[in-house]
């Protein structure tokens, strides 16, 4: 199986960005790549760029890492375009402690949020559904959240319904903006 056939996790891409000299966090740059696909359709050269400029570096540093970078970008449209509904934050999971997913949940928010920020006007977000608009407006609050918490039940089940809002945020924002893609079944829809 080739890294591209592969399914990239939150690890991965944290091991390559270490193969580049990068210590940070891919949560927040997956955080960008959600919002972007989701309002600009970004190609993958400039995904690649912007990969690269965050990292500190020209370029890949060779073609099986441009290829995972590119992959991951791939895996995202995948994912938020399946008719599954099966897009998830890349987001450390439970080898990692809750402090450490806390924190990569507010670094996807961050990213996400930016780039909402950076792209929607007024025009464009009227012509989203009520839903949409008050997810979205929650979606700010995630890049506050106290990321000093300790293991335990309470506090898992409070960090997975958080998570849980991102992804459906990020779904709803991807399928209001390609009509059409995914293919979801209208629950509602008239049977011929």
């Amino acid at each position: 199986m080739s890294l591209i056939d592969e399914r990239q996790d939150f690890s991965d891409i944290a091991d390559l960005f270490l193969l580049h000299g990068s210590m940070q966090s891919p949560a927040f740059l997956d955080g960008r790549l959600c919002a972007l696909l989701a309002l600009k359709d970004v190609s993958a050269e400039t995904w690649l760029d912007e990969v690269c400029q965050s990292l500190g570096v020209e370029q890949p540093r060779d073609s099986a890492s441009a290829e995972r970078l590119l992959g991951w970008r791939r895996q995202t449209v995948e994912a938020l375009s399946a008719s599954e509904m099966s897009y998830a934050p890349l987001l450390p999971d439970e080898l990692f402690s809750l402090a450490e997913q806390a924190q990569s949940l507010k670094e996807w928010a961050l990213g996400f949020v930016e780039v909402g920020e950076e792209t929607v006007d007024d025009a464009q977000r009227d012509t989203w559904s009520p839903t949409l608009r008050e997810a979205m407006d929650d979606l700010p609050a995630l890049t506050r959240i106290d990321a000093d918490i300790d293991d335990g039940a309470e506090n898992e089940n409070d960090l997975f319904a958080l998570t849980e809002h991102a992804r459906m945020t990020a779904m709803m924002l991807y399928t209001e903006q390609h009509p059409g893609n995914p293919q979801v079944e209208q629950v509602d829809a008239p049977v011929h």
